[in-house]
């Protein structure tokens, strides 16, 4: 079995611009997220893709249908691949989360796995359903190149596990996944992976729209 799976970030959101945490919150795309979801769909279109999965919320679903009109492809939903959910740390900023729990906020900073905000979905549980779903999915596509589009925490814990790095360091190894960049994985079997593109852009010298993005909340 080897089955390639590129991981993408949504396109960028409403709460894109002040990085509030969006976990479960479902919020829309802006008009910038959306050009960059037709981006997307233009490369999913001659990308040689044989599968394409997204998570439930807006977001992921309208980044991921374009790339299903344009791959011919049947686009899959599943739960298992949303966001986590931050408890009581969902829609705020970074200083709004320090003003109204400076010490979870600490502790959280420190060690987001070990200790996640209050209320908030435990990383290690977020990574073991995400392991699931790409595991069911490599089952479905045994050798083949699947699209997945999913959000920032999701797609770092899925990293720091598949690669060897303690989920506590997701944040600090990978501070940012860019909106609809690529980042790509070919699963071996078993537990091997291999990286094989992280945060590349669409086509070489093609430059996403981006804008620049600290990647701590939004989802």
């Amino acid at each position: 079995m080897v089955t390639d799976v590129v991981l993408v970030r949504h396109g960028e959101t409403v709460w894109h611009a002040e990085n509030r945490y969006a976990g479960r919150s479902d919020v829309a795309l802006t008009e910038r997220g959306r050009e960059q979801a037709w981006a997307l769909a233009r490369w999913a279109g001659t990308a040689g893709l044989d599968g394409l999965w997204c998570s439930e919320l807006r977001r992921s679903r309208q980044t991921a249908t374009p790339c299903a009109e344009a791959s011919g492809l049947i686009l899959r939903v599943d739960p298992r691949l949303n966001e986590v959910d931050f408890g009581a740390g969902e829609g705020l900023t970074a200083h709004e989360l320090r003003q109204r729990f400076p010490r979870e906020a600490d502790a959280f900073i420190q060690d987001p796995a070990g200790h996640p905000l209050p209320g908030a979905e435990d990383p290690r549980a977020v990574t073991a359903r995400a392991l699931a779903c790409l595991t069911e999915i490599a089952e479905k596509v045994p050798h083949g190149r699947v699209l997945v589009v999913a959000h920032n925490s999701l797609i770092r814990l899925t990293l720091c596990h598949l690669l060897g790095i303690p989920l506590s360091e997701y944040r600090r190894r990978f501070p940012v996944i860019r909106n609809c960049s690529l980042n790509e994985i070919r699963l071996l079997g078993g537990e091997r992976t291999a990286l094989l593109q992280f945060n590349a852009p669409l086509r070489a010298g093609e430059p996403l729209l981006w804008a620049p993005q600290c990647g701590a909340g939004a989802g």
